[in-house]
């Protein structure tokens, strides 16, 4: 009995983690490596009116030290696409729609750049983990509004002229956070 309690585990623990992997693939932001069709593996949802969905955010880890006598901060930012929650329609100019994709992937990726700016600029304080959380939850909802203002400026890559002012204004801020990037 108690064997197969043991396989049992096993073998939930195993389609746990075979899941969780599952979930969880993700291409990190590269500047020399656009999002490209195949990349957006979800089915698309034909009920909503605009033609592509980018899933994207920005996550972060840190590690505290005091070992060496003075406090160390640690961390590790990255701007992630989630291929499985991302999907496209077939379009008649599908690059300049991938164009817009990776415009929102770009976003996050600059609001990665500012969450490493604020953390090396952190002075740590007593409560370092509320802290950080703070940090990360402002630069988490700017990102959210930029990408909410992104695709209502440009009624979801509709709008041409307003799409070609956020892809220099994008390009510009990157730049400017050069020194953040990974």
């Amino acid at each position: 009995m108690r064997s197969l309690v043991a396989i049992l585990f096993f073998a939930i623990a195993c389609n746990l983690n075979s899941f969780s992997q599952d979930k969880k693939e993700k291409i990190r932001w590269q500047e020399d490596r656009p999002l490209t069709l195949e990349d957006f593996k979800a089915e698309p949802d034909e009920s909503l009116s605009y033609s592509a969905n980018t899933n994207s955010g920005i996550g972060y880890s840190w590690d505290y030290s005091t070992a060496s006598g003075t406090p160390v901060l640690k961390h590790e930012v990255t701007s992630n696409f989630y291929p499985e929650l991302s999907w496209v329609k077939e379009v008649d100019d599908l690059e300049y729609l991938l164009a817009h994709e990776q415009l929102h992937f770009d976003i996050s990726e600059l609001h990665a750049r500012k969450l490493r700016k604020a953390l090396t600029e952190y002075e740590i304080g007593r409560n370092i983990r509320l802290d950080l959380k703070r940090i990360y939850n402002k630069i988490e909802t700017e990102r959210s509004l930029m990408q909410k203002s992104f695709d209502k400026e440009t009624s979801h890559s509709e709008n041409y002229e307003a799409e070609m002012r956020w892809r220099k204004f994008v390009a510009n801020e990157l730049e400017k956070m050069k020194k953040y990037s990974s």
